[in-house]
């Protein structure tokens, strides 16, 4: 989907707003008609459809409110909302994507939602985190989403390859297993193995899914030491090489498939996915992340939707971020975006709003996954130290690199960054 990236103008928005801490005016304070802007990344059918479902019950009640949803593109999709914000055009309420989450929460850009969320203590602590400072909520963590690995099973099945349902039943489903399987039905098929899917060799941090798994990180949990050259890390990336370009087990630079119109054997990616594959012509599976040498492990995908201090509404803005995360919608909101909150985390609720996935998948994945899962990686300063980690990695997708060389080089341009 992306390169995520804040543009300089845009950041320097967010932090004029940490002095000023202004808010927007409300046209919803005096009576008259508002219509609101939520920006959001997906233009996907389904969730668009349930978006403006819950905007037009709004609407019985609130006649003078309008609520359009502006989906933007995700490769640029944090940069067109720090554009905005800085030509004074910000939306009313955004979707905030994790690894901006710091930025604008520090920044002063969002509005505090202690006083507006409808039972905020039922939100899990592990979910609301990242979107928390100084004690108070700064946007809501609509979708805490792990990700899992659909399995497309003719082509997996054609290749002769194992079952990951069965080898995960068996203990048995490995990274080494599923790059074995990948490649196996890569080369039988003719299309791609395994797809991280929006990972394209730009949004680095999607790669998380794969070297947690050796119990590696970007960064120290302080923030303030590159892990990037850390053995952990050197050892997942190395894997990572050799299985794009010795095994073949994943697409090359420059090569595009798409798992969802049957075009690789798996993929890696979240449930809010599920609803492409309603009229799916092929077999298919949902199972956890592999384990990897530091053993099970999930990992967790973050949006939040927050209420801008120059959005030209505010006050209407958090009324409707209000109903828009109740119970009741949150209820219907998982159905693509696993919910922060607790009295909906199980299995049989989530199953009634996913009817695609079974309820063993929903258990597997999403609850076991939220409650031992890390959240992709975050920082401060995002958009220089996405940047750098973003070029720094650039030699390493060719097929005669030094794994270790270039994570060194990647350490050498981020830690003066990090040390901010």
């Amino acid at each position: 989907m992306r390169v995520r990236l804040l543009t300089a103008a845009g950041l320097a928005a967010l932090m004029t707003l940490t002095a000023c801490g202004g808010s927007g005016g409300d046209s919803g304070s005096s009576g008259g008609p508002v219509t609101l802007r939520m920006t959001t990344w997906s233009a996907n059918e389904a969730h668009v459809a349930l978006f403006n479902e819950i905007a037009a019950e709004y609407k019985k009640t609130n006649p003078d409110v309008d609520v359009k949803f502006d989906a933007l593109p995700f490769e640029t999709y944090t940069t067109t909302i720090t554009t905005q914000i800085a030509g004074g055009n910000a939306p009313d309420l955004a979707w905030i994507l994790e690894n901006s989450a710091p930025d604008f929460v520090a920044s002063g850009a969002l509005v505090d939602l202690d006083d507006v969320l409808e039972k905020k203590e039922e939100l899990a602590p592990a979910a609301t985190a990242l979107w928390t400072s100084g004690g108070s909520l700064f946007a809501y963590p609509f979708s805490t989403s792990p990700f899992g690995v659909f399995v497309n099973t003719d082509q997996v099945k054609a290749a002769g390859a194992g079952s990951p349902a069965e080898l995960r039943a068996e203990g048995e489903w490995t990274w080494e297993k599923a790059v074995e399987i990948a490649a196996a039905s890569a080369a039988k098929s003719g299309k791609a193995g395994l797809v991280i899917r929006d990972f394209d060799y730009k949004t680095w941090d999607n790669l998380a899914t794969v070297w947690a798994g050796w119990g590696a990180e970007a960064w120290s949990a302080d923030g303030k030491t590159c892990g990037f050259n850390q053995p952990k890390m050197v050892e997942a990336m190395t894997f990572i090489h050799d299985a794009i370009f010795e095994k073949k087990a994943l697409p090359a630079p420059g090569t595009s498939a798409d798992f969802f119109a049957g075009e690789s054997a798996m993929t890696i990616t979240q449930i809010s996915r599920a609803s492409l594959l309603k009229d799916a012509t092929f077999g298919w599976d949902l199972v956890p992340l592999p384990s990897g040498p530091n053993g099970p492990y999930s990992v967790i995908g973050q949006g939040g939707l927050g209420v801008l201090k120059k959005g030209k509404n505010a006050e209407a803005a958090a009324a409707f971020l209000k109903f828009f995360t109740n119970e009741a919608n949150s209820a219907k909101l998982a159905q693509f975006f696993p919910p922060p909150r607790q009295s909906l985390l199980n299995a049989d609720t989530l199953a009634k709003t996913n009817p695609l996935l079974k309820p063993a998948q929903l258990q597997d994945v999403v609850i076991d996954g939220i409650s031992k899962g890390v959240v992709k990686p975050s920082h401060k300063g995002n958009a220089e130290i996405s940047q750098a980690v973003r070029s720094g990695l650039d030699p390493l997708w060719k097929a005669d690199a030094d794994p270790k060389a270039v994570l060194d080089s990647v350490c050498t341009s981020i830690q003066p960054l990090l040390a901010k």
